[in-house]
C-alpha cells in the first residue's frame, strides 16, 4: 500500500496559441476546469494507472471546489484523509497550455499550507511514501522523518523545484526530478551524471521529456527511451510517472520495468487534456505496453 501526503488543487485551463510572454495579453479559446495538484495527480497515478492499494493525505478549504477533487480521487480508488481548512480556500492553479503542448503554471497553495506534522495517518502497511514540495517544507520533512523511523520507504518528487536541505535528503530512498530541477537540488550546472553524484540518495530518476528518463540506483546508471506519442498537453505528465514508478516499486518490480512502465504513462498521459482526466487506466496502460514490447 502507497500512502500520498501533499497537494490538491482545482486547476482553471485556458488553451492559446502560444504561452504569453511577460506583459503579453493572448486571447485565449476553450476554457475548463480540472481536479489536480501534484499529490493528487499522484495519488491517482497510483491507484489508476499502477492498480496500487492508495492512501492520500490532503487539506482542502470548505468550499466548492473541494467538490471535484474528492470526487475524481473516489472514482479512482484512493481512500482519503481529509484535512478540512476553514480559513484558506482550497488550493488552485491557473494554467495556460499553448498549441505545441506546452503550459505555464501558477498555483495559489491555499489549504495545502495547512498541512502539519501531526496530521499524518498511521503508516502501518505501507510500502511507500510519496511526498511533493506543494506543502510546507517543515511538513514534508516531518513526514520523511517518520516514515523513516517505521521502515516506510520515502519517495520524493522534488516539485517545484528549491534547494533540498541535507537533512531531508538523508531521509529518502528515492528522489524523482526533471533535468531543472536536478540543477537546483544538486547546486550545479554541469551533466546530468555529474549533478546525481552531488546528491547524497541511494537512487534518483531524472525524467527528461521526450528524452525519456535516467537514473542512478546504488552507483549503477541506467536509461529508458521515450514512447513516441502526439503531445496534447504535457500537464500531469510528470506526476503520472512518478505515482506509477512508485506503484511498480509497491508490486516489488525492479527499477528498468518501473522505469518503463512509468514512462509509458507518463507518455500517455501527454496525449490527453487536463490533469487527472489525462491519467490512463492501469489496462490502457498495459495494453500500449503491449503495443510497444
Amino acid at each position: 500500500m502507497i500512502l500520498v501526503a501533499g497537494s490538491a488543487n482545482l486547476d482553471f485551463v485556458v488553451q492559446a496559441p502560444h504561452i504569453p510572454a511577460p506583459g503579453e495579453t493572448v486571447l485565449g479559446r476553450d476554457f475548463k476546469t480540472y481536479p489536480g495538484g501534484k499529490g493528487a495527480n499522484q495519488a491517482i497515478a497510483c491507484a489508476r494507472a499502477g492498480n496500487a492499494t492508495t492512501k492520500m493525505l490532503l487539506a482542502l478549504g470548505s468550499d466548492p471546489f473541494a467538490q471535484p477533487i474528492e470526487a475524481s480521487l473516489q472514482e479512482a480508488g484512493v481512500r482519503m484523509h481529509v484535512v478540512r481548512v476553514t480559513d484558506q480556500p482550497t488550493g488552485t492553479a491557473f494554467i495556460c497550455v499553448s498549441d505545441d503542448a506546452e503550459n505555464a503554471i501558477t498555483v495559489a497553495p491555499g489549504a495545502n499550507n495547512a498541512l502539519r506534522a501531526e496530521h499524518l495517518p498511521s503508516l502501518s502497511g505501507c510500502s511507500h511514501l510519496l511526498l511533493q514540495l506543494e506543502t510546507p517544507l517543515e511538513t514534508v520533512i516531518a513526514y520523511a522523518r517518520a516514515a523513516r523511523e517505521q521502515g516506510v520507504k520515502v519517495v520524493l518528487n522534488a516539485a517545484p523545484a528549491r534547494p533540498l536541505p541535507a537533512e531531508l535528503l538523508s531521509l529518502l530512498d528515492v528522489l524523482v526530478v526533471n533535468k531543472g530541477e536536478l540543477a537546483i537540488v544538486s547546486a550545479h550546472e554541469g551533466s546530468i551524471e555529474q549533478c546525481m553524484q552531488r546528491i547524497d540518495v541511494p537512487c534518483i530518476v531524472v525524467t527528461l521529456g521526450e528524452r525519456g528518463c535516467c537514473a542512478r540506483v546504488a552507483g549503477e546508471l541506467m536509461m529508458q527511451d521515450a514512447f513516441a506519442v502526439m503531445p496534447v498537453d504535457t500537464t500531469a505528465a510528470g506526476d503520472t510517472f512518478c505515482g506509477v514508478l512508485v506503484a511498480a516499486l509497491d508490486r516489488g518490480a525492479g527499477m528498468p520495468e518501473a522505469l518503463r512502465m512509468a514512462n509509458a504513462a507518463g507518455a500517455l498521459a501527454c496525449t490527453r487534456l487536463g490533469a487527472q482526466s489525462s491519467i490512463p487506466t492501469h489496462a490502457g496502460l498495459q495494453d500500449f505496453l503491449s503495443q510497444h514490447s
